[in-house]
């Protein structure tokens, strides 16, 4: 049998966690807000739930180049 080319990572399970705990903390923050989001127009509450369902996916461009590379930032274009 032979060993593969490039050995698993511990940051790949690691990262997994991390972006699950990102979504987790993120929807714990947007869930306790709901109280006085709750009170706005509805087309407010829905402004604000449609950028906090996008917000939450910034952080993790940088969590998977890390994940992938080894780095947060991404490897120079050739």
């Amino acid at each position: 049998m032979t060993k593969p080319a490039n050995p698993p990572s511990w940051r790949k399970p690691v990262g997994m966690f991390a972006i699950l705990a990102i979504i987790l903390i993120w929807a714990v923050l947007v869930v306790s807000a709901s109280e006085y989001i709750g009170q706005l127009h509805i087309l407010a509450q829905a402004i604000i739930y449609l950028i906090a369902g996008i917000v939450w996916i910034a952080p993790l461009r940088p969590l998977l180049i890390w994940i992938e590379t080894g780095s947060f930032s991404a490897p120079p274009e050739v």
